[in-house]
């Protein structure tokens, strides 16, 4: 059995150059086969391949490539010569328990970011108990694009310790994933639109780790876009701002904001949209700052449409100490001289304004059901400046083990589950029409309005609090009875 092996010997040291070594001068003499596939990895050789960043040594044998962890080192990547635009992307994966790998795809290394730092989108290999493999990260860049916590099907389809095989489509902003077979991440992002593959060894954090292998086998490319799969549902994650993927229009999606026009939206309790206080601006949807009271300048504004059932989904920017929200549900029928009543998504700067301190046990933070239900702790916010993500989700039935028997038959309205979500994790969840959200009412602020949070329909609300906001991408999509998704 013959293998050739890079490490850390002389021989391979004296090729250093400004921390990358050449395995292959000459380009990938790939082999097309009949159906389009071609094999990245050529016999027993590391040709057409570079090894980046760390030390960790990679191997080829029988055509498979081993990569081992190495101590006191970096993650360590072995990358294509080539770069790739349009493709399809397959490959069996082994990892040892213990550790975790990726598969960097349209990724770059250049000296002007970060010395060379491998980045760029990763496909990650998680055999650990968080099970996100197939899940897409942003390596030495943004971080999680794609959790699982968005597709927890996708979480059963890795075996431990066994040969997987993993699929990946990438064209033109779309990226999607799938695990044995299993869709996992679907992905649009016009960020970087080229750029090599690319396998890790991630770095240790202790000696015992060393030593231990990622195998990968059957690497083939497809060029082009000829190859797309047929869409499906799996939720996207749509990066590019006031747009909608082709598999986020053929879910049913429509933008209720393009970026543009205010259409479909008007003030609430006013058949116009307000001729102050709000303003479009370079593909934002910004409420001004007026002094931080409540619906006195601009006032609110609500979706023209109803929804019964729905998920809708916006980018937020808050400005330092704003408060706002999303409220939904709004029927306009309680003549409130404040802000209209309704369900609601909090938007706050926790760390700057006093409300984040009022009510009981953080139920006005971000995230939180307002007044009723805190949002969970351990959130992912990103704070005043940056883009964050808001997504309500109101279906008939969950997506878990607990739902058993006729117990939907109990409901007296549809829309009776309810799911607040931040930055793609879910931070509230709760059943509306029962007992127990009866008495979180009977408890807060929103007692004195009868029958509050039974409403079968109503608008869709950005809320004027008197602070500079800005929303983007706002879309929704209408959910069927007994349907349930992303969740």
């Amino acid at each position: 059995m013959w293998c050739i092996e890079i490490n850390n010997g002389a021989m391979i040291r004296t090729l250093l150059t400004a921390g990358l070594i050449v395995i292959a001068a000459t380009p990938l003499q790939a082999a097309a086969q009949d159906n389009g596939w071609v094999d990245l990895v050529q016999g027993n050789t590391l040709e057409g391949w570079t090894r980046l960043n760390g030390e960790a040594t990679y191997k080829v044998r029988e055509g498979m490539i081993i990569g081992v962890t190495t101590p006191n080192t970096p993650n360590t990547f072995l990358a294509t010569n080539e770069t790739y635009q349009d493709f399809a992307l397959k490959v069996e994966v082994w990892v040892a328990e213990g550790i975790n790998s990726g598969i960097q795809i349209r990724s770059e290394s250049r000296p002007d970011y970060m010395n060379g730092r491998v980045h760029g989108y990763q496909v990650e290999i998680d055999p650990s108990a968080r099970a996100w493999s197939g899940g897409l990260y942003d390596e030495a860049r943004r971080g999680w694009l794609y959790p699982l916590t968005l597709n927890p099907a996708c979480r059963k389809a890795f075996k431990v310790e066994n040969w997987n095989e993993y699929y990946v489509e990438a064209i033109g902003p779309s990226m999607r994933t799938w695990v044995n077979g299993v869709p996992c991440a679907a992905l649009y992002d016009d960020l970087t639109p080229e750029g090599f593959i690319a396998l890790q060894v991630h770095s240790i954090g202790s000696e015992a780790q060393a030593g231990k292998e990622v195998r990968w086998r059957n690497i083939q490319l497809r060029p082009g876009s000829a190859h797309m799969r047929p869409l499906d549902d799996t939720y996207v994650v749509n990066l590019v701002p006031n747009t909608l993927s082709p598999q986020e229009k053929a879910q049913g999606w429509e933008l209720i904001f393009d970026g543009i026009s205010t259409t479909g939206w008007r003030g609430a309790g006013k058949e116009q949209f307000p001729a102050r206080g709000w303003q479009v601006r370079d593909g934002v949807l910004i409420v001004e700052a007026s002094g931080g009271a409540e619906a006195t300048y601009g006032g609110d504004i609500v979706t023209v449409d109803e929804y019964d059932m729905f998920e809708v989904s916006l980018d937020f920017r808050l400005t330092e100490g704003a408060n706002s929200g999303i409220k939904y549900f709004i029927t306009e029928s309680y003549g409130s001289d404040a802000s209209a009543i309704g369900l609601e998504f909090q938007l706050l700067d926790d760390k700057r304004h006093p409300d984040a301190t009022q009510g009981a046990a953080g139920n006005r933070t971000l995230g939180s059901l307002y007044d009723l239900i805190p949002a969970a702790t351990g959130k992912l916010d990103r704070g005043p400046g940056r883009w964050n993500r808001a997504r309500i989700v109101v279906k008939d039935q969950r997506l878990d083990e607990t739902l058993q028997g006729n117990r939907m038959e109990q409901h007296l309205f549809k829309g009776a589950y309810v799911e607040h979500w931040l930055n793609d994790r879910m931070v509230v969840a709760y059943e509306r029409g029962t007992p127990s959200f009866d008495a979180l009412v009977a408890r807060s602020k929103y007692v004195v309005w009868e029958g509050f949070g039974h409403w079968q329909s109503g608008h869709i609300l950005l809320q004027d609090h008197g602070d500079e906001v800005h929303f983007r991408s706002i879309k929704v999509r209408r959910l069927a009875s007994g349907q349930a998704l992303g969740s």
